[in-house]
């Protein structure tokens, strides 16, 4: 399981005193745990999907950090969160590309968005972008 792994990069962070990837680290498994909570509650368990969930909406939210130090002319701390997104990007799946959508999609018996989309949500969701779908949807 991706939380798993990196537990196991973050202990190995603490060894290597590497305080940036312990920093990122450190964030992903906090979300982690409250995302498990919320699925306890549910009687669910957190899998990998909801990983990768947590990993992209962290890696907007570094992006967006990163754009304001750039504009704040403060480059030092922008290569440090480029760094925790390389980290970070590590774990996540590779991602559909549009040939692969659309050789899935034209598989497919119905080719109806609702129809579509549903199926990609529940059978490749984190390992595809969903505006992705749409657009090679219409250009079919």
């Amino acid at each position: 399981m991706i939380l798993d792994e990196i537990k196991k990069a973050n202990v190995q962070a603490m060894k290597d005193r590497n305080q940036n990837a312990r920093a990122v680290y450190s964030v992903v498994m906090t979300k982690a745990m409250l995302e498990t909570v919320k699925k306890r509650e549910k009687g669910e368990e957190l899998q990998d999907s909801d990983m990768v969930q947590i990993l992209q909406k962290t890696i907007k939210e570094l992006t967006d950090e990163k754009e304001s130090f750039e504009k704040a002319g403060n480059a030092t701390q922008a290569s440090l969160i480029e760094e925790q997104k390389e980290i970070i990007s590590a774990y996540l799946p590779k991602m559909l590309d549009e040939s692969e959508i659309k050789e899935i999609i034209l598989s497919l018996p119905d080719h109806s968005v609702p129809t579509v989309m549903k199926h990609f949500k529940q059978n490749y969701a984190g390992k595809v972008d969903m505006a992705k779908v749409g657009v090679v949807l219409r250009s079919l």
